[in-house]
Order: structure tokens, then sequence, then C-alpha cells
């Protein structure tokens, strides 16, 4: 709408289809966007300051409890940190039962955005409820799969939500094989569900939009990246997880309660799905690969919006893993092979990184002779990926000023939801203003 003094303000209060709370302001000055916050107003949670004086073993559980969408790959990227502080290394079955947990967050956390969060933004609906009278089918394969997520998640974890089962050097229990065997048939239906969403996402239109970002991901030597790996840049840079914090440095902006994190010399950068799939797409298990071929999507990714296209692709990825693994435990561990190693308490500091669904999860410890949690530091996807969500939507909304109101704002939302922001475990969206003068 325009006032009487020629200013023009969109808003969009409080909005669902993205975690937590928050808004964001748009300055137009003579045509040209002048200034963009991703305000964050949702109060600190203050997690690290919790876990310090804790014991070494409790910050899986802890951290677990920041998010109910992604609680493994807190659990993860603690268990990580604890044990290179401690000096243990995991065995292979330990490491495969982690990644198969892993496959079943991928699986249930992608398909939740892909279908409820942002699927109706292509289609048209408000929400997915409105969507799934029109296209009961989709949603109802959008429920399959992420049933089929829980299922994995309860399975290996223990329960769907904060997972109970994982515990600082490995698992309190292993599934049986038979308990996998039993799991397999409706893996099996998920991948089929899977490739199908493929085929729907690739099937949407798009906004021509490219983002020449710097990427960051993790890599391994041989597999795609969920549960470990070293990160790699886009502009050709490599580095440990132990050198998190010589690259990347996190700084408070006053219109944010998040940190913002940028890379010490190059600035604001991108970490999820579209980093990960262009500093991997050789990584692919074949499934996946061809699956992204035949979605057109080749082997890098630079438009936000084609996100939901490549997230489709990393579910088929997580149900394929999840399937291989479960067919190596067949043939691997013994029945009897133990859940956990010992992980005994000494002085150090330690680091460890994982690939949540939304981007790489960061978390550092350090430890006193006995264990006692001396500090910590959590480094979630979303704050890593403020300032470039803030550049999208400066570049999106500078070409689109001649849009009206309504549609403006609706378009502003979907460009904040491809990167799925995880504000905090809420389900709320953001409220919009664009001031023109």
């Amino acid at each position: 709408m325009w006032g009487r003094d020629g200013r023009r303000e969109l808003t969009a209060e409080t909005l669902a289809r993205v975690e937590g709370e928050g808004a964001m302001r748009v300055v137009v000055h003579d045509g040209l966007v002048t200034d963009v916050q991703l305000r964050i107003y949702e109060p600190p949670r203050f997690f690290e300051a919790m876990l310090r004086g804790r014991g070494h073993t409790e910050p899986p559980d802890l951290t677990s409890r920041i998010c109910g969408i992604c609680p493994v790959a807190y659990e993860m990227s603690a268990c990580h940190a604890i044990e290179d502080a401690c000096g243990i290394d995991i065995p292979r079955d330990i490491a495969l039962m982690r990644r198969l947990l892993y496959c079943g967050e991928w699986i249930e956390s992608h398909t939740l955005h892909v279908y409820l969060l942002h699927a109706p933004d292509f289609l048209g609906y408000p929400g997915a409820i409105e969507m799934a009278a029109d296209h009961p089918d989709v949603v109802e394969r959008g429920l399959r799969l992420k049933q089929a997520g829980n299922a994995l998640m309860t399975l290996v974890g223990g329960r769907a939500v904060h997972p109970v089962n994982v515990k600082v050097g490995g698992f309190y229990r292993f599934p049986t094989r038979a308990e996998l065997r039993a799991l397999r048939p409706r893996l099996q239906g998920a991948l089929d569900d899977a490739l199908a969403t493929v085929t729907m996402a690739s099937g949407f239109e798009f906004p021509d939009f490219e983002q020449d970002h710097e990427y960051v991901s993790l890599r391994t030597d041989h597999d795609y990246p969920i549960e470990a790996g070293s990160f790699v840049t886009s502009s050709g840079h490599a580095f440990g997880v132990d050198a998190f914090g010589d690259w990347v440095a996190e700084e408070h902006v006053a219109h944010s309660n998040a940190l913002h994190a940028r890379l010490r010399d190059a600035g604001p950068y991108v970490v999820g799905p579209l980093a990960r799939y262009t500093l991997n797409h050789d990584r692919l298990p074949p499934t996946a690969r061809q699956a992204a071929d035949a979605a057109g999507l080749g082997a890098t990714c630079r438009n936000p919006f084609r996100s939901i296209v490549v997230r489709a692709v990393e579910i088929v990825v997580a149900c394929e893993e999840a399937l291989r693994i479960i067919d190596d435990w067949s043939d691997g561990p013994a029945t009897d092979a133990a859940p956990a190693v010992e992980v005994p308490a000494r002085a150090g500091t330690g680091h460890g990184a994982t690939e949540a669904p939304r981007g790489t999860l960061y978390q550092r410890y350090e430890l006193a002779a006995d264990g006692t949690v001396v500090s910590a530091q959590i480094v979630p996807p979303t704050s890593q990926n403020q300032a470039s969500i803030e550049s999208d939507l400066r570049g999106f909304v500078q070409a689109r000023l001649h849009l009206d109101t309504e549609e403006l704002t609706r378009q502003c939302e979907q460009a904040i939801r491809n990167y799925d922001p995880c504000i905090s475990c809420a389900t709320h969206f953001l409220d919009l203003t664009v001031d023109e003068a």
C-alpha cells in the first residue's frame, strides 16, 4: 500500500511454514534497495551457557533439545566434538549406525520442508491443508515419506523426536538384524516415493534468479557427506573441522538475536543442500545421481528456488544410503558387536561437524580433566546463512519493485523459505516490512 507521504509498506505478520519468530525490513530510496534486515527477535536460549559445568557425557542429550526437527544433527556433532576432545576413534560399525540414524532425520526433515512448508508456494496454496483438498495424493505421499523417516529414527534412535538411544561413544543398543530387515520394505517404498518427489519438484516453475554465493560444506573421501567429513569451499579451499574457528568468524548485528557467521577473508557464505550438492555432486550414489540428471540439475545449482529439487534428491540419497547400510549390516558386524566404546574424561578441546538437513552444524567443547564442560560453541546452519538470505532478498526485491504489495510480499516469503530457516524450534514465519521513500 502507499501512504500519503509516498511511503510503501509491505507486511506479513507471523505466518506459518518457517520455524521461529523474526521479521524482515527492506528500505527503498529513489528506486534502490538501500537496506535489508532479517530481524530475528526470538529471545536467546542460552544453550552454550547451559552446557558449562555439565559432564562430558551430557551434551548430546541436552543439545538435541535445541530442535525437534533435526535433533540427530545436534547429537552427532556433539558426540564427534566430545570424542575428539577425549581422543577417541569410533569403530566402523558405530559410524555406520550413526549414518543410518542420520538418514532417518534427512528423510523426515527434508520431506517436512518439501511437502508441508515449501510445495504450497509452488502450487499456489497458503498452506498444506488447503493444498491437500486438491492434491490429496501429493500430501499422502509426503506423509508416507515422513513416517518412514520417523520409523527409522525410532528403530535406531529409540524415538522419532529427541532420540534417547544416542550416547557419547555410540549407542545404548544396536537394532537387531531382524529389526533392520523388517524395516527394509518400508524404506524401499520410501525410495520410490522419494523418486516421485524429485519428479514433482522438478516440474515446478522457478524464477530466473542465480546467486554467486560462496558455498561451504563437508566432504568425505568416498560418500555423500551426512554424518562426517572435512570442510571444502566453492573457491577451492579445504580445511579440517578443527580449523573452523580459523576460517569462520561470528559477529553480533543489532537487528538479530542470532549471531551472523562469515568467512574471515571472504564474507558471507551458504551452507545447506545447494552447497552440499554443488561441492559433492561426484559423491552422489547411483540412483540419486540418475534422479538429479533426470531433473536437469547438472553438476552445480545456484538458483535458491531450485533448492526444493536438491532437497528431493537428498531424500533419495538418504533412502538409498539407508538401504545400503541395512544390507551391509546383514553381512557385517557380529550380533554381539559392542554398540559403544568407553570415552574416559580428560582435559582437551574437541570439534565436531555434521551435515544437518539445513546445512553444516559445528560444535566445539573445552573439557576439564574430570570431563566438566568449560566452554561450548554451537554454530547452527541458519546463523551461517543469515547474511546470504539478506543478500538474496536485496537482489530479489530490487528486480521486482514493480509488483503489487501482495504479490511482492508472497514472493519474498518464498525466497526466505528457500533456505528452510530454523529460527528456533517453533514454526512461525517473518514479519515483512518494505519502506519506500
